[in-house]
């Protein structure tokens, strides 16, 4: 399944409710992928008080994926 959307390992994916069923599709836009995720972080800093710096103690992985995004939503707004 993932093959034929064209997903790849590492993809950022939307799913959302359509009709009662599951869609998931791939996220185009990299600078939305970091809109949503700074919004998570506020929705969630509000709840839960002071939060880390994500580069303080970050997983490599984890840390060398939010590169790539932030990295990938410079060059789109480059072009």
């Amino acid at each position: 399944m993932r093959e034929r959307l064209g997903i790849t390992p590492g993809t950022e994916v939307e799913i959302h409710e359509e009709d009662g069923k599951a869609v998931v599709e791939p996220e185009d836009d990299p600078q939305q992928i970091i809109d949503r995720m700074e919004q998570l972080v506020e929705e969630t800093t509000s709840e839960r008080g002071e939060t880390t710096p994500l580069n303080e103690g970050a997983d490599p992985i984890a840390q060398k994926h939010r590169e790539a995004i932030r990295s990938g939503a410079k060059n789109s707004s480059d072009e």
